[in-house]
């Protein structure tokens, strides 16, 4: 029995989209209206900004508890190499560099005294910031023979778009990403509540490689009763009446689930996604007798660059700037000072 349908987030994967050419925010809009970042001329055909890229940066390790000193570019490579795959296509890799290097700037303008979770760094080195790992920690995880065959694609990807930001309008911009967004990328303020315009939701139609791409988790019918009430506990809710009392309620322009409502209380999909631990907010509920079958498509927030669109988009033969300015709506390529 199908308890609540996104018709939308659904079917609309099943499209084919011939496209022609894309952590968390924290009051972006609020911080690029104040920022006086303007580009001033053009060098190397990218427009010179008066940004300054320092040798050194402080990350705070979040598995010593200790903040680091660490130099700028030896951080971006540790960055795409924990963030995307190294067997990636190397135009996903750039485009992975550059948007690493643009939030690496974002958070030390935004945070030059340190970020509130972890006060003496503007970055950490988990999910919390972007991902980043020693060379060290890389080979004992993946491997020697993974950095004899990697290290130097993930060095290439880096070096030869060094100094290379995104702008908006001028202005740096805090560059979200997530693994797959299951056909369709988020607008920001479907995620994050604030409306940001280089966040738009676009087209992403090749991400049939990626591994989370559909999922699905089983659970009995008592457990995702128990599950909802243990944050909605007056939910009157019984596994013969589940049909009747969950209601699909709005979906994001990106197809993923915005709310439901059940026994006429609205629940917003991040909740869900929260509760059941869930790959994204793109679900379906189907109860077969006893046991419920959640199904997922997609991976991640959902909001600015599929990293699975972005290595699709590169098989295709697409370059890392179409990459970059197909998920970032309006932006342009840059250079540091």
């Amino acid at each position: 029995m199908l308890l609540t349908v996104p018709s939308l987030s659904l079917t609309f994967f099943e499209q084919k989209v011939d496209t022609p050419v894309k952590a968390e925010i924290y009051e972006a809009a609020e911080d690029n209206a104040n920022q006086e970042d303007k580009a001033i001329e053009i060098v190397e055909g990218f427009e010179k900004t008066n940004i300054e890229e320092p040798e050194l940066i402080k990350i705070y390790n979040v598995s010593t508890g200790k903040v680091m000193g660490i130099n700028f570019e030896e951080y971006i490579k540790g960055v795409v190499a924990s963030e995307m795959p190294a067997e990636f296509n190397i135009e996903a890799l750039k485009a992975q560099g550059v948007t690493a290097r643009t939030y690496l700037l974002y958070r030390l303008k935004k945070y030059p005294d340190g970020h509130p979770d972890h006060p003496g760094a503007p970055l950490c080195t988990s999910t919390h910031c972007q991902v980043w790992s020693s060379k060290e920690i890389l080979i004992a995880s993946h491997g020697e023979e993974w950095y004899e065959n990697y290290w130097g694609k993930i060095e290439e990807a880096v070096n030869s778009t060094k100094g290379q930001i995104l702008v908006y309008e001028g202005k740096i911009i805090e560059p979200l990403f997530h693994s797959t967004s299951g056909g369709r990328t988020e607008n920001s303020e479907d995620v994050f509540s604030t409306s940001v315009p280089y966040l738009r939701s676009v087209e992403s139609p090749y991400e049939s490689d990626a591994p989370k791409l559909h999922a699905s988790v089983k659970i009995s019918v008592d457990e995702f009763i128990k599950k909802l009430k243990s944050s909605y506990v007056n939910l009157d809710i019984s596994k013969n009446n589940l049909s009747e009392k969950i209601k699909l309620g709005e979906v994001s322009e990106g197809g993923k689930i915005k709310t439901i409502y059940v026994d006429g209380t609205e629940i917003t999909g991040r909740e869900i996604r929260t509760i059941f631990n869930l790959n994204s907010t793109n679900f379906s509920f189907i109860q077969s007798g006893n046991e419920i079958e959640i199904v997922t498509t997609g991976y991640g927030h959902g909001v600015g660059m599929s990293q699975w669109g972005a290595e699709g988009m590169a098989g295709k033969g697409y370059g890392y700037l179409d990459i970059l300015k197909h998920y970032f709506t309006n932006i342009d390529i840059a250079k540091v000072k």
